[in-house]
């Protein structure tokens, strides 16, 4: 039996059909549609600009026909997916990545660690967030597929 997730998205915009965008820098995860399971954490990138947005809320269905990559935790795989994913260097093939956010300073936690004044524990411990938090990147439109519109709401 498959589960059905409520999913939020945080933006300037009701997105009632999500696609994959390539923007000109590389997110944690590398392209894709990110959502949350989190709403508080929808509210606060619908906002993060000093504007008002929208939280659009998305149902989505489970499959195990999905190549899914998952973090439970900030470890070190973790670290290295999102160094090689914000270096532009994605090489791989899954329809959807879960972990957690890396904070507002990766670039400089980054940079420390590129420059051996850190190392890798030290970074993960940087790069958590003090509140609980968690993105899923949808990486495909097989992805995307299985991710229904359920509506919004303006903050």
């Amino acid at each position: 039996m498959r589960e059905e997730i409520i999913l939020y998205h945080g933006s300037k915009n009701i997105v009632e059909s999500p696609e994959i965008r390539v923007t000109k820098y590389n997110k944690d995860f590398y392209f894709g549609f990110y959502c949350t399971n989190i709403e508080k954490q929808a509210e606060r990138w619908a906002t993060r600009y000093g504007e008002k947005g929208y939280i659009n809320r998305y149902e989505y269905t489970e499959n195990t026909e999905l190549k899914i990559l998952k973090f439970e935790k900030m470890t070190e795989e973790w670290l290295d997916f999102i160094l090689n994913c914000r270096s532009g260097q994605d090489g791989t093939d899954y329809d959807l990545v879960v972990g957690g956010v890396a904070n507002d300073k990766v670039f400089n936690t980054v940079e420390l660690y590129f420059d051996g004044f850190i190392d890798k524990a030290e970074a993960i411990k940087r790069l958590q967030y003090e509140k609980p938090n968690l993105q899923i990147a949808f990486r495909t439109t097989k992805a995307l597929s299985y991710l229904k519109f359920e509506g919004s709401e303006k903050l």
